[in-house]
């Protein structure tokens, strides 16, 4: 059960923490405003320019910059747009935790910076969440997308089948980037 609304939980963290759908929309966009803050993502008289594709995680971004927009007052276009001096892009912790392990692998340690929540005009809102809490919040949103396979290579299916074992290992490949170079 979920401990402040006492209803059946869709969500639960590897704590054992349970939240009901509308405590998880909360979650997610008080942790949306947490990467916002922590990062320096967004100035108030930023212009966020994001690319629309039909998959969850760009309907989500969507979602997100709206959200962001209506709180504070930046303005969000649809690239491409010459206006924008941000760009946000879908990036989430599950293709970042596999791009550190792929640069690491390949002897690329210089190369890890890209994989950082900020790269210059490119931003990644998403940063701080799974995959799996992305597409639980876009059918909680109702938001419309269309699910692709995704086929991931041995690096992948390693993280993946890891994953299992030790629930937040990609949390920690991620975290280990950040405490390198913020």
């Amino acid at each position: 059960m979920c401990r402040l609304c006492q209803i059946n939980p869709v969500y639960e963290f590897t704590n054992k923490r349970k939240l009901c759908g509308r405590c998880f929309i909360h979650y997610f966009e008080k942790k949306v405003l947490y990467t916002l803050r922590k990062f320096s993502l967004i100035k108030r008289d930023d212009i966020v320019g994001y690319k629309k594709e039909n998959n969850f995680k760009s309907a989500v971004l969507e979602e997100i910059l709206r959200f962001i927009s209506e709180k504070s007052g930046i303005n969000i276009v649809r690239l491409p747009n010459k206006q924008a001096n941000k760009i946000a892009v879908d990036s989430s912790i599950d293709p970042e935790a596999e791009k550190v392990i792929k640069e690491l692998i390949r002897g690329n340690a210089v190369n890890l910076k890209k994989n950082l929540p900020v790269e210059g005009k490119i931003i990644k809102p998403l940063y701080l969440f799974l995959d799996e809490e992305i597409l639980l919040y876009a059918k909680l949103k109702k938001l419309k997308f269309s699910i692709e396979k995704e086929t991931k290579d041995k690096i992948g299916r390693f993280i993946g089948e890891s994953e299992k074992n030790h629930p937040e290992i990609k949390r920690a490949i991620v975290n280990s980037l950040l405490e390198l170079y913020l």
